[in-house]
């Protein structure tokens, strides 16, 4: 039953970070650090190469494992699983969310994009099968420094941002919003939806 509830808080975590992207594009206020990236990897070789948003979102999935080799990150199931299908699920929820929408509206988008990603990530790391890469990258260094996870987040997407913005990415208030709030955002989530290995002892002998 707990490998059970793994897979589908795995599953629904990813599926509702896909979402989270496509909200916080359609926003247009500035997109979340990553995505700056994105956007910037995008532009600037994506188009001409005719390459998508949401393969860009794989492929940067798979450049940032190769930085889990000094951390002693292992992969595992979830990792696999979130390089495949992010990227789908954004373009899946792109193509269905209209674009130029009222600012009101839009700002909804932003701030909602922004919480459901702290919501969204906490849930497939807790799942236990496997951080994503980008996660990973946060988990690894947590691990080894022993720094608080709300500044090792943080202090990442400050860097990505960076990086995102001298390759073209688009900043905006958005983007500013979403460094400073998402490591207390996973601070918070992660204890609520990181399911332990007692959780599922307790489970099996209240069975039997």
């Amino acid at each position: 039953m707990t490998l059970a509830r793994r897979l589908i808080q795995l599953f629904v975590g990813l599926l509702f970070y896909g979402l989270s992207i496509a909200l916080i594009v359609r926003g247009d206020l500035g997109l979340d650090p990553w995505n700056v990236l994105t956007q910037g990897l995008f532009e600037r070789w994506g188009q001409a190469m005719g390459i998508s948003f949401g393969m860009i979102v794989n492929l940067l999935g798979v450049v940032v494992l190769l930085l889990w080799i000094p951390l002693r990150q292992r992969p595992g199931f979830g990792t696999v699983a979130n390089v495949a299908l992010i990227g789908p699920a954004a373009n899946l929820f792109l193509a269905l969310i209209p674009a130029d929408m009222p600012i009101a509206v839009r700002a909804v988008l932003l701030v909602s994009g922004i919480v459901l990603t702290g919501l969204a990530s906490s849930a497939y790391i807790g799942a236990g099968l496997g951080a994503g890469p980008r996660d990973g990258l946060m988990t690894g260094i947590v691990a080894r420094t022993g720094w608080p996870v709300k500044w090792v987040r943080t202090g990442i997407e400050l860097v990505v941002v960076c990086v995102g913005w001298i390759l073209g990415g688009s900043v905006g208030l958005g983007t500013v919003l979403f460094a400073l709030s998402i490591g207390p955002l996973v601070h918070v989530f992660l204890p609520m939806f990181t399911i332990s290995e007692k959780t599922g002892r307790d489970a099996k002998e209240t069975a039997v």
